[in-house]
């Protein structure tokens, strides 16, 4: 029993340790293949960013609108309901 335990610590330290993912090397090899593929990005020209920007500002516009008008209704409703 003693030699198999004994096998199995050897086997653990005849493999390979990985280096730390902290490691300096590990670091500049993750920030390469970050650049690598940031440059298989294909980014959206200027128009299309502008067109869909304003899209998103006038959905918020609408909705926001939408809730306050709803939440002053229901206020004004809870409030004659109470007072009455």
């Amino acid at each position: 029993m003693a030699g198999k335990t004994k096998e199995k610590k050897q086997d653990k330290d005849l493999k390979t340790k990985e280096p730390s993912p902290f490691a300096p090397a590990q670091i500049k090899k993750f920030v390469q293949e970050v650049q690598a593929e940031f440059s298989k990005i294909v980014w959206p020209d200027k128009k299309v960013t502008l067109g869909l920007t304003g899209m998103v500002i006038l959905l918020a516009i609408i909705v926001s609108a939408y809730l306050g008008s709803v939440d002053v209704l229901l206020g004004k409703l809870i409030s004659s309901i109470l007072h009455a």
